[in-house]
């Protein structure tokens, strides 16, 4: 391994945290919640405008997330907004790719959504995803949304591929408040 910056070491092609700082992921029970930043739109926990979501490894390998999306985020009348909708799919298929190392940053090459029903404002939504195939630092995800019923209401593909190892605007995870916060309620 070697110094990216301080906190974070270039593991092969891989940008991880530093391992004397972080427990390893291995030693996370099944059914583990995955850690929040504090400023992504998707999950960070102190975004004023954000969505806020958490995420769990679940047994069968799947990542989960449920919402009831707010009123703000409607495109038509009592629909959620598609690119809402987007960027919820892309997190949960990306999280699918994490499990096993949540240090493992990746970004989106490609992303292919299809809408498939009108997915409603305010009421629960229950965001899946799964892990495609891996391939060298490049790897194939999927993620849903399902509606109350259970029917799919929007899927996504995406290609996903490792952060250049060069990359200079990787912040050290405690910066960005990259960990596992207490669940609340």
């Amino acid at each position: 391994m070697r110094h990216a910056q301080p906190g974070i070491f270039i593991k092969g092609n891989d940008i991880v945290a530093d391992p004397s700082s972080h427990p390893p992921d291995a030693a996370r029970p099944a059914r583990a919640k995955q850690p929040n930043s504090l400023h992504c739109f998707v999950c960070g926990l102190e975004n004023p405008a954000g969505l806020h979501l958490a995420f769990y490894d679940q047994p069968d390998g799947s990542v989960i997330s449920d919402i009831t999306v707010p009123d703000r985020y409607q495109g038509y009348p009592g629909v959620v907004h598609g690119g809402i909708l987007a960027s919820m799919l892309d997190e949960v298929a990306s999280r699918a790719a994490m499990q096993g190392d949540t240090t493992r940053l990746m970004m989106t090459a490609k992303l292919e959504v299809r809408y498939r029903k009108p997915v409603p404002i305010g009421q629960p939504l229950h965001l899946v995803g799964r892990l495609g195939k891996r391939r060298g630092r490049l790897t194939i995800v999927y993620g849903e949304v399902r509606l109350p019923d259970g029917s799919l209401g929007t899927e996504a593909e995406a290609l996903l591929s490792d952060i250049p190892a060069d990359y200079s605007g990787a912040a050290e995870f405690e910066q960005v408040g990259w960990r596992v916060y207490p669940d609340e309620g």
